[in-house]
């Protein structure tokens, strides 16, 4: 459909605009709006009138000025050139405004998302005459040293090739193939277009059976995700939200990370841009913008442009899940995304609901975590999305309505607790108030892949953390003192697996990353101390002289002087470890 005058504007409430005199219009179709051409999406429809939200500051816009329909839903481009890119919450590429505009983003600024004049070289993998079904692979480009894009047959098209580019180099707009549908010909680039809205086609969906390694030992040890899961990390302000999102971005086994920075502070932005481009992937040794997509979208710009910047992200996350890879979704926050629902229905004089959100959160919330999953996708391999969504409850309360609807969506629950981070305990997320529901599903990977021992020591060492608790309700009571050296014992292996596992330095070269094996190990180590430990208790053994051992402190800094390449010392440290308590029980035998 052409561009064409659809309306006019009758009335303007800051970002939300009543048009009238409407004619063709569809449900979020894209329109530009006034002589800037504003960008904008038709939200409701009524007889002759259209609501429509503008992506862009409005001041100028009055009645009369005309209203233009694209014809298609808000979309975004899709195609080689999207990762190491940056974007904001509707696609318009930041780096290549920046080349043209001032210090803020001028008015109308129009940019494709994808550079025009790159040339990518083609390797095609399908030949004339040859049938192609929806999401098939007709042809792949080196995106980044990491990534071999796979250009798609868009998911709506099939039929037969009859034509195909031979390898070389090709721009994105340049045609690479011509398809013979049922319609008649269709001209296929390396570049489609895809409705932010709607969730792209699958086959089917995968169980969720695979681990996300996190390299965060507090995660992957206690509260593990699988690849295709949903998790919220809620946490008041101060609490380590964007660290530990960052922290994942940096470091999870994912193919591709999409990191969606939605309202949050200029400053939190600047420094994951800045941050990123310098950060090393452990996996290649290149630079870790060649597997990430940042959607920047601060608490200054246009707040219906933080609306959309999550469907955005996950829109860009299904297209490379398509193409086989596991991609991480990291949004930071969906509070502000629900504080953008809350304003824009205001504004449109909605209904509101608790604290004044609106009654439909809970369904845009579930749409949201719903786009997550492992699946068999149309050209039948297998590729995963994971959404890690982090909520910001004013004043850390998770009884308020976005924390607890999301609850309700997502499997695995890192909450994270102001007194850990006031005490400087990072990753700061509570071990009593977390949970997570794949731990059933993933337990045979990792039986296969790390042994027998994994679920119990996990069993172990959570049973003792709950029954630390119930020993400092009586200690704050009576005193430590009070309790005899077996209950202090339970005291002392708590802290030393908060301290000596739980705690990670994200500074420390050693400590930041930590692979599966060496969680194993590490926590098969402070759980022989305490097996060992109590037994030799029982024998007569003081708690005094277990904490005077020296591989006691080894075994307090084995996180910082134990490299993840060798671990052969973590095995002499337990060798050390049962040597020294079997001497003591001798002494006292």
């Amino acid at each position: 459909m052409a561009v064409r005058v659809m309306g006019n504007v009758y009335r303007v409430n800051g970002p939300v605009i009543e048009a009238r005199e409407v004619g063709d219009a569809m449900m979020f179709e894209l329109v530009k709006v006034g002589e800037d051409r504003l960008v904008g999406e038709v939200i409701k429809l009524e007889e002759d009138r259209a609501i429509i939200q503008v992506y862009e500051d409005t001041t100028g816009i009055a009645p009369g000025d005309p209203v233009f329909g694209e014809g298609i839903q808000l979309s975004v481009e899709l195609g080689p050139g999207i990762i190491g890119n940056i974007y904001d919450g509707i696609q318009r590429p930041l780096e290549e405004i920046r080349k043209v505009s001032d210090v803020y983003i001028k008015r109308g600024i129009d940019i494709p998302a994808l550079n025009r004049e790159t040339e990518w070289d083609f390797d095609p993998v399908v030949g004339e005459g040859d049938y192609v079904s929806p999401g098939q692979i007709i042809g792949l480009v080196q995106e980044t040293e990491r990534i071999r894009h796979r250009i798609l047959v868009p998911p709506n098209l099939k039929g037969r090739i009859i034509h195909i580019a031979s390898g070389g180099k090709y721009r994105v707009t340049d045609t690479i193939a011509v398809l013979e549908t049922a319609d008649g010909e269709r001209e296929l680039s390396m570049i489609h277009r895809w409705p932010i809205r709607q969730p792209r086609p699958v086959k089917r969906r995968l169980p969720l059976d695979i681990p996300l390694v996190t390299g965060q030992r507090v995660i992957d040890t206690l509260f593990p995700v699988a690849k295709g899961g949903t998790v919220a990390i809620p946490g008041g302000f101060g609490t380590g939200k964007t660290m530990t999102q960052q922290a994942l971005a940096k470091w999870s086994d994912a193919d591709v990370i999409v990191y969606i920075g939605c309202g949050e502070r200029g400053n939190e932005m600047t420094d994951v841009l800045t941050e990123f481009p310098k950060l090393v992937d452990p996996r290649t040794g290149r630079s870790l913008m060649e597997r990430t997509v940042l959607i920047a979208n601060t608490s200054n710009m246009p707040v219906s442009a933080r609306e959309a910047s999550i469907y955005t992200g996950i829109t860009i996350g299904e297209y490379y899940r398509d193409q086989g890879f596991h991609v991480a979704i990291m949004a930071d926050s969906t509070s502000r995304w629900a504080e953008a629902l809350r304003e824009l229905s205001g504004r449109m004089e909605e209904m509101p609901a608790e604290e004044g959100f609106p009654a439909y959160l809970p369904t845009r919330i579930a749409e949201f975590y719903e786009r997550a999953g492992y699946m068999e996708t149309l050209n039948g391999k297998p590729g995963s999305i994971t959404i890690i969504g982090a909520v910001s409850p004013p004043g850390g309360d998770f009884s308020e309505p976005v924390t607890q609807h999301t609850k309700r969506f997502v499997r695995c629950f890192w909450a994270l607790d102001r007194d850990l981070a006031n005490a400087r305990h990072y990753p700061a997320i509570s071990w009593l108030d977390s949970y997570s529901e794949y731990l059933g599903e993933i337990k045979k990977w990792f039986r296969e892949n790390l042994g027998e021992d994994w679920e119990k020591d996990r069993n172990e060492i959570m049973t003792l953390l709950h029954r630390e608790v119930r020993l400092q309700q009586v200690v704050k009571l009576v005193g430590p003192d009070a309790l005899p050296d077996s209950q202090r014992f339970v005291l002392e292996v708590c802290s030393l697996f908060k301290n000596a596992f739980l705690q990670q330095n994200a500074f420390d070269k050693i400590d930041m990353y930590s692979t599966l094996e060496k969680q194993v190990k590490m926590l098969h180590i402070i759980l022989t101390f305490w097996r060992k430990g109590s037994e030799a208790i029982k024998r007569g053994v003081t708690l005094l002289k277990l904490r005077k051992m020296k591989v006691y402190a080894d075994i307090a800094r084995m996180k910082f002087t134990v490299p993840n390449e060798d671990l052969s010392e973590l095995d002499k440290i337990l060798a050390r470890l049962e040597r020294s308590i079997d001497q003591l029980e001798s002494i006292y035998a």
